[in-house]
C-alpha cells in the first residue's frame, strides 16, 4: 500500500489542540511541558500524511516523569526507536491519528522540527516546493516510507538552511532522513 499525502485540511490545528488539551492535563502536577503541533499537518496549506505529529518537550531531566505522565493516561510507550532525546509513544486511541513524542528540550530532533514547522510557516514558497516533493513522492504507488523520507531530504536541506542549525547539525539531518548519503 502507498503512502498518502492530502491537501491541507483546516481540522488539523483544531484536532491537535483537542489533544493538546488532554496531554496539557496530565502534566498539570508537574513536570513542566510544552505541547507543540510539529510536522506537515502544523503547517497551513501544507499537504500532508493526515497523521498529526506532537512533541511533548520537557527537561532532559524530566523524561521520565513525562514518560510515567502519558502512561497515566493510557499512552503506551514505545521506547526511542533509535532517536536519543526523543520517546515515543502508542495513543490510547485512532481519532485522530497522531504521533506522540516527548522529547529533551535543546536536542536536534526538537530543533528539527520546530525550525522545519517555523520556516514553513514563513515561506509559502518552500512550503509549496516541498509539497510538490511530496505529492511526487507519493505518486508511486509502491512508494515506501524509507524512500519517501530520504526523497524530502533536498527540499528539506533547503528549509533547514534558513534556521539557527549549524554545518554539521544539517549533515546529521540528512544522514538520518537518508543514510545513503
Amino acid at each position: 500500500m502507498g503512502i498518502e499525502v492530502r491537501a491541507y485540511d483546516p481540522a488539523w490545528p483544531i484536532r491537535f489542540e483537542e489533544v493538546a488539551a488532554t496531554l496539557r492535563s496530565a502534566f498539570a502536577d508537574g513536570p513542566e511541558a510544552r505541547v507543540e503541533h510539529v510536522g506537515s499537518t502544523s503547517v497551513p496549506g501544507l499537504a500532508a500524511k493526515p497523521v498529526l505529529d506532537i512533541d511533548i518537550i520537557v527537561a532532559p531531566e524530566d523524561v521520565p516523569a513525562a514518560v510515567t505522565a502519558l502512561e497515566r493516561i493510557g499512552y503506551r510507550h514505545r521506547g526511542d526507536l533509535g532517536v536519543a532525546g526523543r520517546e515515543a509513544f502508542y495513543a490510547p486511541d485512532t481519532d485522530p491519528r497522531r504521533h506522540v513524542y516527548v522529547c529533551a528540550a535543546g536536542t536536534l530532533n526538537v530543533r528539527n522540527h520546530l525550525a522545519v514547522r517555523d520556516v514553513l510557516r514563513r515561506r509559502d514558497d518552500l512550503r509549496d516546493e516541498y509539497a510538490a516533493v511530496k505529492l511526487a513522492l507519493v505518486a508511486d504507488p509502491t512508494m515506501d516510507i524509507d524512500t519517501y523520507i530520504a526523497g524530502k531530504s533536498d527540499v528539506l536541506q533547503k528549509v533547514l538552511a534558513l534556521a539557527d542549525l549549524t554545518a554539521d547539525e544539517l549533515s546529521q539531518i540528512l544522514s538520518l532522513n537518508d543514510p545513503s548519503r
